[in-house]
């Protein structure tokens, strides 16, 4: 299938703006296979530490008889997604002796859970949390032992930060691994429900835990379709998984197989010789064009808004919302997840999951079929789907038709002629709108504002009655340069309780939100924010504020406003670390480009 005009245009923009910046990367990782530090060059004293504790390995590692694989892993087990990582070194170690290689695990890097942290301070230190993964994963591969790498992780800002530092590492072939799903527990809208009875105080909070721990309550991914389940769903689409690996649920003889292929794709591409496929060849602007099709297409995070802007700057490419945008006027939404629709991640894959979307994606012209990718065939290897015939690893042909209609539907049938996300903008700045989780008739709110610099305040106001009307509420003071841009979920049942009451209800803020933002109208991620001296910063309770995701406008229509005093940005507030990341904080360039401090510095 010819490739879509549309698509090809972003593409060639894309490729102009990042000409120069991408020709200093490629020649930095061709830099790096020829003339950098490799296990070859290491000194004696130098390899007989790196495989001291090889144990088994040690002699193939002192003899230099084989590839030798890094590991690079996010265990632990208080985060559910990550939990069942916690046996897969020894495993691939077993699995990488199959193929005459060995593995060693190069480093483990921080996991934070948005789960565990939402709604509380140490939500501060989250989005920061990416570049702090990406600077522990390349301490992990400055050893030079590896000829290749598998990354183990999956949740929000773990694949970004992972594949940051792979992509400074491009010149190694590289892998990621996922560990899948847990099993569906209570439905997510019913969730939803019952965290808005909570906030209108008919619900106590026994009834709220029990409603939680329904929905959470196994080894695995949460099943909504947030960031964690948006970044596998990219890994697939980037060709960086093992085809169809995304949504196998742990613990499955088919995922203990997908993982054992890829251990033994990696020993094949690692090294180099003619099948290696350093992994900064395979990221090129096709692959962030494809991911943001993928995104687009799904309903998936609005997160990816900064992180694929990130990512691309790691590979020397320039990707900005306004590529983002028209990509969406050209990208079909054909998935139905929550909190887009009330299927789950489970429901989905059972459904045809990314062998479908992907199959329907190239057949439609909707993706770049000659992307590079870690697997054998190119893309089209991943419009199939994984399965074991008679134990051994064997894929299917994605169906030409969904399981369910009401999840998935080809690209002709799509839930609608657009993507997931559209760029608002005006006089307040830049933001992004999610429009595959709202109702069509509320995608234009016109209202007068209300203005706080933090979510508790809203919660405040919600319970004292103070917004029981058509409210934009804008919450300040929430980007990277103020407090590191926290998700701001505590806002979501209050906002959903005010628009089930037939008020006209929207969000502007220069905070986050996710994957799992809710039906509320919302222009987030507004740049730039408050604490940088952008307009939100003069916004005044009673203002008038016009925000339309069908013109992608969002206006202040207060004449003379920009005369007006800003706003003073509350300080930053000590404890749980905090103080500890006011570099990133006073570093870090707008959500646009990435929000990155390590970027910014690196001059990237």
């Amino acid at each position: 299938m010819t490739l879509d005009p549309r698509i090809a245009a972003v593409t060639d923009r894309v490729i102009e703006r990042s000409r120069n910046g991408r020709r200093r990367y490629l020649d930095l990782i061709a830099e790096e296979a020829e003339r950098g530090l490799s296990r070859g060059r290491l000194s004696c004293s130098n390899l007989a530490h790196g495989f001291a504790a090889a144990e088994a390995d040690q002699a193939t590692l002192r003899e230099g008889r084989g590839i030798n694989l890094g590991i690079v892993t996010a265990y632990n087990d208080m985060l559910s997604a990550h939990q069942p990582y916690g046996r897969y070194p020894e495993q691939m170690k077993i699995f990488a002796r199959e193929v005459g290689a060995t593995a060693q695990v190069a480093g483990g890097v921080p996991a934070m859970c948005d789960g565990v942290t939402q709604g509380q301070v140490s939500m501060e230190l989250s989005l920061f949390s990416r570049d702090v993964i990406a600077l522990s994963t390349a301490v992990a591969l400055s050893h030079a032992m590896f000829e290749g790498v598998a990354y183990l992780g999956i949740c929000d800002k773990i694949v970004p930060g992972l594949l940051m530092a792979a992509l400074r590492f491009g010149h190694l072939p590289g892998i990621f691994v996922p560990a899948g799903p847990m099993p569906s527990g209570l439905p997510n809208r019913e969730k939803s429900r019952i965290r808005q009875l909570h906030a209108e105080g008919k619900v106590d909070r026994a009834g709220l835990l029990e409603a939680e721990s329904a929905s959470y309550h196994a080894p695995g991914t949460c099943t909504f379709y947030g960031t964690a389940n948006s970044n596998q769903m990219l890994m697939e689409v980037m060709g960086l998984h093992v085809p169809g690996a995304a949504f196998v649920n742990p613990g499955t003889n088919l995922r203990t197989a997908l993982t054992r292929a890829a251990v033994h794709r990696l020993a094949a591409i690692a090294g180099k010789g003619p099948s290696a496929r350093p992994l900064g060849q395979i990221i090129d602007e096709r692959s962030i064009v494809n991911a943001a099709v993928g995104l687009l297409a799904t309903g998936g995070s609005t997160n990816h808004a900064i992180h694929l802007p990130a990512i691309a700057r790691a590979a020397g490419i320039v990707f900005d919302w306004t590529d983002l945008d028209q990509l969406s006027s050209a990208v079909p939404l054909i998935a139905s997840i929550y909190p887009s629709g009330e299927a789950d991640v489970n429901h989905f894959h059972a459904s045809g999951g990314m062998a479908f979307v992907i199959r329907q994606l190239l057949d439609a012209g909707l993706l770049h079929a000659d992307a590079a990718t870690v697997w054998e065939g190119g893309l089209a290897a991943y419009a199939r789907s994984p399965v074991l015939d008679d134990g051994q690893l064997a894929w299917d042909e994605a169906p030409r038709q969904p399981g369910d209609p009401a999840i998935l539907r080809p690209v002709g049938e799509a839930f609608r002629p657009d993507g997931g996300m559209r760029l608002v903008e005006g006089n307040l700045g830049r933001a992004i709108f999610k429009t595959s989780a709202v109702q069509q008739e509320r995608f234009t709110v016109e209202a007068t504002a209300r203005v706080f610099n933090s979510q508790e305040a809203v919660q405040e106001a919600f319970r004292a009655g103070e917004l029981d009307r058509d409210v934009v509420v804008v919450v300040r003071f929430q980007g990277p340069l103020a407090c590191g841009m926290p998700e701001l979920h505590k806002l979501m049942p209050p906002l959903g309780v005010l628009q089930d009451r037939g008020h006209r209800v929207a969000l502007v803020t220069d905070g986050r939100l996710s994957g799992a933002s809710g039906k509320v109208p919302s222009a987030i991620h507004l740049t730039p924010e408050a604490a940088a001296g952008g307009p939100l910063a003069r916004v005044r309770d009673g203002d008038r504020v016009r925000l339309c995701a069908l013109r992608g406008e969002l206006t202040l229509l207060a004449p003379g406003f920009a005369e007006r005093p800003a706003a003073a940005a509350p300080p930053a507030g000590p404890g749980t670390g905090r103080e500890l990341f006011q570099w990133m904080r006073s570093g870090a360039d707008g959500a646009e480009a990435g929000a990155s401090a390590m970027l910014a510095a690196a001059g990237l």
